[in-house]
Order: structure tokens, then C-alpha cells, then sequence
């Protein structure tokens, strides 16, 4: 006596998926197509329940039915054992006049997983009597709706920076688009294992400091991987270690950090400054340096008090320490010069063409020194700023040379003759013959030869 039609949202339905439910709403609309009114009492359906081709749904359980009369009234509907839900009229019958309707929805419907046409089978109790207390009749029928092959999800698209370019320590944001239906994970250098992420954006805990390739993975319900790529580039990177085979272009080079020293590649040389955009020059700590030549104002030790050297015009000079105006000591293990003017040389051999010095002294302040008085030699002993002493000359020969018209005589003290001393002299023929000693004057303070 009725009509039945369904409708479904979606439409069609969408067979589940594996790790993919899909859910949907049926509706069953009951009409009034005759010329009379009708009088119902039950409207039953009956769900093909299972995971088959004719199966709506698997999970009866999960299913919220309800009903609707025209709209405004509301009708009472119930489960009947697993498998079918009943409409009751209220009052127990109730009038179906021509063109009234009546809504007979099932929410939440999850669709059995195989694609197939699935019939609900429907059961009304109804009379044409005109009168409520007419016996109502019980009749079927089935009605068919389609459940289609599930979609396969799109492949996630579009994994993108919000900035392709940054600078260290500026924060960012990845963006793609793709389904929920996708479990994502994204993965870059440093992180220890892939970071779950959702939503279709995600920011790094930590910002880049220098280009990083973040790399998405989007794993589907079946389990197969989608792999996305973007790559994020730092203004100014910082770098653990850099490595180039052809070369380094660059005007610059500075520390980490500010107040670092910086090297400038200018025309023809490089400059080291204190820091960069300063003009104050830097230090270079070396452990060996190998130069074809130094132009400095000064060199000095690393410690303090270590010696200085000061380069002046025309020559060097050796202080004991920087800012002192006292003379310092030159080591050598030998020193070849042409000239010695001034201060003190400490060496084990110096070779040198010419020596214009005050006095010469042994190493000791109690040894010996030599002057050199207008016209010859003075040997003394003592300190040298008390009054000098005359001192002693050690030899086994002591040789004066005379030369006339080209030939010479010699004559010469001799101290190896049996402990005595022997003046000889050697005449032009080359024999040698005994001379003899005159002493002008006998110095007290002179004591031996």
C-alpha cells in the first residue's frame, strides 16, 4: 500500500577500505501514492548484515536509527534482534493519508568492505479500511541500493616551506596537503627518528642553521609509502666543517661570534683585524710560520717580560722586555756580522769582520778585561768600575817584529826554556843568538809574567 524509496549520503556509498571505514547515511522514504488514505501499524527492516557483495554492513551494532512523519512527528523506531529495525505507529495504527510521508533513517552506517548492490528488505502491516479498527495486511518488499569500490586516496602534494629562504636561527613552517586517510611522519638531518606530524603544517623544534632537506613520509592504509622532499636555505649557514676541492671565493672571513676576529682578503695580501668592520689590527697565533718576508713594527716572546725586538731606521735593536728601555741579551749558537757597535751578544761562535767595542771581558765579573787606550792595549783585573788593577798575560812566547828595507828581525821573549826566561833574537841570515832585557821601569803591583 506504501511506497519506499532510498536514498543514501554519500551517494553512492563507498565499500570500506582496508584500515579505511567507511561510514554513510541511509534514508528510507515511505509515500502514500494511492487515492486513499492508509492505515499502518509496523514498518520493519531487515539490513543484510556481513562483508559481502549483497551485505550492507558488517557492525548492525553501530547503526542509530530514527523516524520522521511529515516532517514534524516523531516516529518510534527500535532494533529487532540482529539485524532488522521496526517502525510502530503511535496509538498502534495511525492514518497514512495520500501524499504524507515518512523518514526512516539510519545513521552511522559503516558499509561492508566489498562493492556490490545490497536489497533492505521491508515489511509493513497496513489496511485501505477507513476506520482505525480495520485489519491491517502484511505485505514486502525489497529495496536496492549500490555500494561502490572505494577510492584509491590521493598521493599527499605540495610539501612546501613557508620561507625558501632564512636566516640561522629564524623559525619556519612545512605545509603539504593530502588526506587523513595518510599516516605522516617527516624526517631531517639531526632528528634522531621520523617526527609523526598531522594537520598539513608542522615547524621545526629547532631552526635551521644552514640548508636542510626535510623529507615527508606518508604511509597509506595499505601500508605503501609516499616520499616528499623540500629543502630549506640559510642566508648566513653555519657550517661544523667545510671542505673545497677548487677553491674559496670570498672577501671575508670571520668567527661565530660577534667580537671574533676576521680576515680580509684584500688587493694582493690578506689583513687580520681585531673584528669585522673594525680597523684595529687582529693577533695571528701560528705554530710555525714560513714567509718570504715580515714587515713589522716589532717582535716580542708570547709571556710577559720576554724579550723585544724593535726594527729602527737602518737597523734592530734588543730590548729585555716591550715598553723597557733596557738592552737585552742576543742568543746565538753563531752570529756572523760586519760590525758590532753596541750592546751585548751571548753566542758559543761569532765571526765577525770587525769589532769596535769599549773593553772585552771573560763571562765572569771577576775575569780579566781587556781596553783599548788611545794607541794600544790595556790587560786588567778587578771589577770594572773600581779602579783598575793590571792584570796578567799567559804565554809561552811573547814575538815583537821588526822589518828594515823589506827584511825582518825578530826578537821575542821565550817562557818554555827550563822555567827560565830567554830573550833571542833572529838576525836577517837566520841565526838565532841570546839578546838581552831592559826594564826602564819595575811596577810593584806586577808580579809575574
Amino acid at each position: 500500500m506504501l511506497t519506499y524509496t532510498v536514498l543514501t549520503d554519500p551517494a553512492p556509498l563507498e565499500a570500506s577500505a582496508a584500515g579505511r571505514p567507511s561510514t554513510g547515511t541511509v534514508y528510507l522514504v515511505v509515500t502514500n501514492t494511492g487515492q486513499q488514505a492508509a492505515y499502518w501499524s509496523t514498518i520493519e527492516v531487515k539490513v543484510p548484515v556481513g562483508s559481502g557483495v549483497g551485505d550492507l554492513t558488517s557492525e548492525f551494532n553501530k547503526i542509530k536509527p530514527k523516524g520522521e512523519h511529515n516532517g514534524t512527528q516523531p516516529v518510534n523506531v527500535q532494533p529487532q534482534g540482529s539485524n532488522a529495525f521496526q517502525a510502530t505507529a503511535p496509538g498502534g495504527t495511525a492514518r497514512f493519508a495520500p501524499g504524507d510521508y515518512m523518514v526512516l533513517t539510519l545513521e552511522n552506517v559503516t558499509v561492508a568492505p566489498t562493492a556490490g548492490l545490497a536489497m533492505l528488505k521491508v515489511t509493513e502491516k497496513a489496511s485501505r479500511a477507513k476506520t482505525k479498527t480495520g485489519n491491517p495486511a502484511s505485505s514486502s518488499a525489497a529495496v536496492a541500493l549500490v555500494k561502490t569500490a572505494p577510492k584509491e586516496l590521493p598521493a599527499p602534494r605540495d610539501f612546501h616551506p613557508d620561507k625558501a629562504m632564512v636566516d640561522a636561527g629564524e623559525k619556519l613552517t612545512l605545509r603539504w596537503q593530502g588526506s587523513a586517510g595518510f599516516h605522516y611522519k617527516i624526517t631531517y638531518p639531526g632528528a634522531p627518528q621520523p617526527v609523526p606530524v598531522s594537520g598539513g603544517s608542522w615547524s621545526p623544534p629547532d631552526a635551521p642553521k644552514r640548508a636542510t632537506t626535510y623529507i615527508l613520509i606518508a604511509t597509506d592504509p595499505n601500508k605503501q609509502q609516499h616520499f616528499l622532499t623540500t629543502t630549506v636555505q640559510v642566508r648566513n649557514p653555519v657550517l661544523e666543517t667545510l671542505t673545497a676541492t677548487t677553491g674559496i671565493d670570498t672577501p671575508w672571513v670571520g668567527g661565530p661570534n660577534g667580537g671574533d676576529g676576521a680576515v680580509a682578503f684584500s688587493q694582493g695580501g690578506v689583513k687580520v683585524w681585531s673584528t669585522r668592520g673594525s680597523n684595529d689590527p687582529g693577533i695571528l697565533h701560528a705554530g710555525e710560520a714560513t714567509v718570504s718576508g715580515v714587515a713589522t713594527e716589532y717582535v716580542k716572546g708570547l709571556n710577559s717580560g720576554d724579550g723585544d725586538i724593535t726594527f729602527l731606521q737602518g737597523g734592530v735593536k734588543v730590548w729585555s722586555t716591550r715598553g723597557s728601555n733596557d738592552p737585552g741579551i742576543l742568543h746565538a749558537g753563531e752570529a756572523t756580522v760586519s760590525g758590532v757597535a753596541t750592546g751585548e751578544i751571548v753566542a758559543d761562535r761569532i765571526t765577525v769582520n770587525r769589532v769596535n767595542t769599549e773593553r772585552v771581558q771573560g763571562k765572569s765579573t771577576r775575569d780579566g778585561w781587556i781596553t783599548f787606550p788611545y794607541g794600544g792595549i790595556q790587560v786588567s783585573c778587578g771589577a770594572y768600575y773600581d779602579t783598575p788593577r793590571l792584570g796578567y798575560v799567559f804565554a809561552q812566547t811573547i814575538c815583537l817584529n821588526q822589518s828594515f828595507s823589506g827584511e825582518e828581525e825578530n826578537r821575542w821573549i821565550d817562557l818554555s826554556d827550563g822555567g827560565e826566561v830567554s830573550v833571542k833574537h833572529r838576525g836577517k841570515d837566520g841565526t838565532t843568538t841570546y839578546g838581552s832585557l831592559r826594564v826602564s821601569r819595575v811596577d810593584t803591583d806586577f808580579r809575574r809574567w
